[in-house]
């Protein structure tokens, strides 16, 4: 968790705010790669792709 915070504080003093949506879709891709791979849910996610 310390580096989303390192990122957070990244965009905030450095003013990136266009780093916003990459950070965001980086982590449902992470979320996403997480569930597929050991849950009942991975058909289900397999079909998005």
């Amino acid at each position: 968790m310390s580096e989303l915070s390192d990122i957070w504080r990244f965009m905030k003093e450095r003013k990136k705010w266009w780093l916003m949506p990459v950070v965001v879709i980086l982590l449902l891709i992470t979320v996403m790669l997480l569930l597929s791979g050991s849950s009942a849910l991975a058909p289900f996610i397999y079909s998005i792709f």
